[in-house]
């Protein structure tokens, strides 16, 4: 049975004059599934992942410089995200449903040498796509996110930004979407009513914010079940073993994910690079787009 859901208006969207790329869809479960693809539909892939409370946006600035060097780019928003259907059930939203589209998303368009861009809860929702199909990815570039295992330390940043959004007196009343990416922004020159604005624009009411609300709720280390705990512990441990390059880029300004985190992480994984994106917060693909597509571009070098 289809849960309940709702669609937002394409008026919405037409302010962001930053974002022209043409909108596509898929119909997964009776919902609709918003993804971006531009590039040369026989080129490698770019597969590029948002994370809480973003969507595709996020990667406006990045794509065109890949689709420059000769790559497809597809970039879809997740359920509950950007210009896909909101279902309005907080309840509905578990990661292992987000899981299930992404990977409906990849077999659907039928994605081959992906290099896997991800970044917040893209990790956990993407990586598990890696680790599930490796033989249709090339390489994997980790940003700003986490996979949950036993000797994961969650930081400060990550318990207090859970105990805030699951309190949503401590929010305003409100999950406010575009103010959250706006004021984790850590470098300077930012349009940050702008960003805001762009943020808010796939949310016009109280119930279309269920899955933005539902994202922290879903943390494991409170919510091991909703948070599919067991499964990002396997994917933390195959990543030990992963046949292609595994490539960190981590904004070093990030109370969330901090830096130190990367530098555990990438020890863990022999054969792994590190690139600091220095004075970068936590959605470095916004604040730190340029740095970012370079560290993509010179770790995956051009399409071929």
């Amino acid at each position: 049975m289809t849960p309940p859901f709702s669609r937002t208006p394409e008026a919405r969207f037409r302010e962001l004059t930053d974002y022209p790329f043409a909108p596509h869809y898929l119909d997964w479960r009776e919902l609709r599934v918003h993804h971006l693809d531009e590039g040369p539909r026989a080129a490698p892939v770019m597969l590029l992942l948002h994370g809480e409370p973003s969507w595709s946006y996020l990667y406006r600035r990045i794509i065109p410089r890949l689709v420059a060097a000769g790559y497809r780019c597809v970039a879809p928003d997740f359920i509950g995200f950007g210009k896909s259907d909101k279902v309005t059930d907080d309840a509905w939203y578990v990661i292992e449903r987000h899981c299930e589209a992404l990977r409906f998303v990849i077999e659907s368009l039928d994605l081959r040498r992906i290099t896997l861009v991800c970044q917040d809860w893209g990790g956990p929702i993407g990586l598990r796509q890696a680790v599930d199909m490796p033989a249709r990815f090339a390489r994997l570039v980790i940003a700003n996110t986490w996979l949950h295992h036993a000797e994961m330390e969650y930081s400060p940043g990550v318990r207090a930004w859970r105990a805030a959004a699951i309190d949503p007196n401590k929010l305003g009343g409100d999950m406010p979407t575009g103010r959250i990416v706006a004021g984790t922004l850590r470098r300077p020159g930012h349009d940050r009513a702008a960003v805001t604005h762009a943020y808010d624009a796939p949310f016009p009411d109280f119930a279309s914010k269920a899955g933005a609300r539902r994202f922290p709720f879903c943390i494991p280390f409170a919510e091991p079940e909703a948070g599919n705990a067991k499964d990002q512990q396997r994917c933390y441990d195959a990543l030990r073993r992963y046949p292609h390059p595994v490539h960190f880029a981590f904004g070093d300004a990030d109370e969330v994910f901090p830096f130190v985190w990367a530098e555990r992480w990438h020890a863990a994984l022999g054969g792994s690079t590190l690139d600091r994106i220095a004075g970068a917060g936590h959605f470095v693909q916004e604040d730190a787009s340029d740095d970012l597509a370079d560290v993509i571009l010179r770790r995956a070098g051009t399409a071929t």
